[in-house]
Order: structure tokens, then sequence, then C-alpha cells
């Protein structure tokens, strides 16, 4: 009877796990076991990050479309109340575009929610 190594799939299991740990310090880019623990907690710091990056960016959007609508003597939560009344389908996204890069269309915009 002969035992059982497992080969080429447990190798090719391995090497991913290795070569996703490449740069990470001391034995952790070397060893197996260490580079599994490092990657795993390096996947769920991603993940969390991710999420973090979206509450940044919806964060940066709202600073600039209340920057831009003080500008057209109105408030952010006044703005957006105008819009939903309105029924105008603008997201956050846009809308920091319109006012950072379009203001005259911005203004069209504020006009439309806040008669």
């Amino acid at each position: 009877m002969t035992r059982a190594k497992r080969g080429f799939k447990a190798r090719r299991r391995r090497n991913r796990i290795l070569n996703q740990a490449e740069g990470f310090f001391g034995s952790r880019h070397k060893l197996f076991r260490q580079a599994n623990e490092v990657v795993h907690k390096s996947w769920v710091y991603a993940y969390i990050g991710r999420r973090l990056r979206r509450r940044d960016m919806r964060r940066l959007w709202i600073a600039r479309i209340n920057a831009g609508a003080r500008l057209n003597g109105t408030t952010y939560s006044k703005l957006i109340a105008g819009l939903k009344k309105a029924q105008v389908e603008l997201d956050r996204k846009i809308l920091a575009d319109l006012a950072v890069a379009d203001p005259k269309g911005f203004s069209a915009v504020v006009k439309l929610a806040c008669p």
C-alpha cells in the first residue's frame, strides 16, 4: 500500500495562497500555514475596505452637493427633499459631478428642485 501525497492538486492550492502572500514580511510569504492565515485575514480587510470606500465616496458626494447647493442659496437637505418632490431621479454621484464640472447645469437642477 502506498501513501497518498495529494500531489498536483494540493501543490496548486498551496501555490495559489503563496502567490497571494507575495510581498508579505518574513516567513508570511514563504510558509504555507502562516501565509494561509494572513491571506485569509487580508481578504477580510479587503472586504471591509470596499465597504469603507463606498461610505467615504458617499460622504464626499454629499459634501460637494452641499457646497454647490449653498452657492445657489439652499442647503443639501432642502435640495434633496425638493428633488424627491419634483421626482428627479439623479443620484448623488451625478449631482456631485454636476456641482463640480458644470455649475450652470447644477444651478438649473437646483432651480427645478427649489423654485
